[in-house]
């Protein structure tokens, strides 16, 4: 009985791998299909939108200054259509979103994309050093489908190779494994596949909104834009010490989003695989929807952006398979863009952040607070800062160790970390905006802690960044 299962489910398993990626080249090769460009009507998402879309030059990159400035939606609506963000995530109207933009035929195309080139030193016991990137590149392609838009959305990350011994250095981080070890100051590399979506989205009158979301290898409708997407974010090299506890979801298997707009409010519900991907990076995860979550967002403006969401998570750690969870988030964005001001041209992006998790075995209850905002003024000059507070667990106690039998996780203290950072773009390369920056960041640690980190550890990184823009969003 027990071989019969097993090939069983290798059966399972690879019809669920051929599918992803029939899908995959379904969202590859779709837009270049004979047929697809036969629908002379222009994506409805596009529709309030300038025609100077058609400007660009492809061999190029370039387009005009003014249409890029009049791409922000104007509405959440418009907002929600445009689906550049983590998901089916939300920000301000208002926030920039650098990228390159063309089109063919009825199509459009878009691409984003964020690298850091980072050397990394901590002080203290447990402090490390550190060479590796950090990046995610993203693809997306609309089209007028029916009676609503067709979107396929393809992000990917070459962290797999660009962070060796499938972890970098980040004091007080854990979640997830590395070698089949748990992760102790350490952050694992993200996935290759982030993101293999297909959207459609179905006006119902002017203030209606009806969306669907797929992905093979997506993210849910749980917290707010993930940490690499949100602009609050976008100089930080490195992740969030609450990303276990806010937005650890935006990778996952199998995932279903339905939501409805109306106004300034949306409702979404997802269902998907919870348990977080493994620690094998290359590949296309799959596993059974087991785990639902439900979002409220509001835009109460162009500049504002709030949500709450709840969530169940069947087996989110490989280490604890039999510790399901509960999460809540609460988020609230405020972006306002700079022109010909004290400051000149720019942009000011701030997020206030709360995540928390309680074991539905035992109860126990993890919170993480974040505070992070970015400034960019005088066009080509940013300054940023992020303040975490986060629960911690006795697994901080275990230096990348295999933990004892019988181990129980439980909450041992609070961490804070500060950080402050600087970058200035250099711009060598037309369309890339190429920046030189450095980041510190001083902890506040637990008495329980102390003897181990020290009291007063610091980490400071120097970087390379790369991002392509069109315009003057940056």
């Amino acid at each position: 009985m027990n071989f019969k299962y097993a090939v069983k489910y290798r059966i399972k398993r690879r019809i669920k791998h051929r599918i992803k990626l029939q899908l995959l080249l379904v969202i590859l090769l779709f837009p270049w299909c004979p047929n697809a460009q036969a629908e002379p009507e222009p994506p409805r998402a596009l529709a309030s939108q300038p025609q100077d879309l058609g400007q660009m030059d492809m061999s190029t990159g370039k387009m005009d200054d003014n249409a890029m400035m009049n791409m922000h939606p104007q509405t959440f609506i418009e907002q929600i259509e445009h689906h550049r963000g983590s998901g089916t995530s939300a920000q301000p109207n208002s926030t920039p979103a650098p990228m390159l933009m063309g089109t063919k035929g009825q199509w459009q195309f878009m691409f984003h994309a964020n690298v850091f080139i980072t050397d990394l030193q901590q002080s203290g016991p447990r402090g490390a050093d550190k060479f590796f990137s950090t990046n995610w590149f993203m693809g997306m392609a609309q089209h007028h489908a029916g009676p609503g838009t067709f979107t396929a959305r393809m992000m990917v990350s070459l962290e797999p190779a660009t962070v060796s011994d499938r972890r970098y250095p980040f004091l007080f981080q854990q979640g997830e494994t590395a070698f089949g070890l748990p992760i102790v100051d350490g952050q694992h590399p993200h996935d290759f596949f982030m993101e293999l979506a297909i959207l459609y989205d179905l006006k119902l009158g002017e203030k209606n909104l009806l969306s669907f979301y797929f992905a093979p290898m997506g993210d849910p409708a749980i917290g707010p834009s993930a940490y690499p997407h949100r602009a609050s974010a976008s100089e930080n090299p490195v992740g969030t010490l609450g990303h276990h506890q806010q937005d650890s979801t935006h990778i996952a298997d199998d995932v279903l989003t339905v939501g409805f707009a109306h106004g300034i409010a949306r409702l979404e519900v997802s269902g998907f695989h919870g348990q977080e991907p493994d620690e094998f990076r290359w590949d296309l995860d799959s596993g059974k929807i087991d785990s639902w979550s439900t979002r409220l967002t509001i835009q109460p403006g162009k500049n504002w952006s709030g949500q709450y969401s709840y969530a169940r998570l069947t087996s989110p750690e490989a280490l604890f398979p039999t510790d399901n969870q509960e999460r809540m988030t609460a988020s609230v964005m405020y972006n306002r863009p700079l022109t010909n001001g004290r400051l000149g041209n720019g942009n000011w992006a701030s997020t206030a952040l709360w995540g928390r998790t309680r074991s539905l075995r035992d109860g126990t209850v993890f919170n993480s607070y974040s505070l992070e905002s970015t400034l960019r003024f005088a066009t080509r000059n940013y300054i940023w800062t992020r303040i975490e507070n986060a629960d911690r667990s006795n697994e901080l106690l275990f230096d990348h160790q295999a933990l004892p039998p019988g181990f129980t996780e439980q909450r041992i203290g609070r961490v804070q970390a500060y950080t402050l950072g600087y970058s200035r773009d250099i711009d060598v390369i037309p369309h890339l905006a190429s920046a030189v920056g450095v980041q510190f960041t001083t902890y506040g640690v637990p008495d329980i802690l102390q003897p181990i980190y020290g009291t007063r550890p610091v980490g400071g990184m120097v970087f390379l960044r790369l991002r392509p823009y069109s315009g003057t969003e940056r």
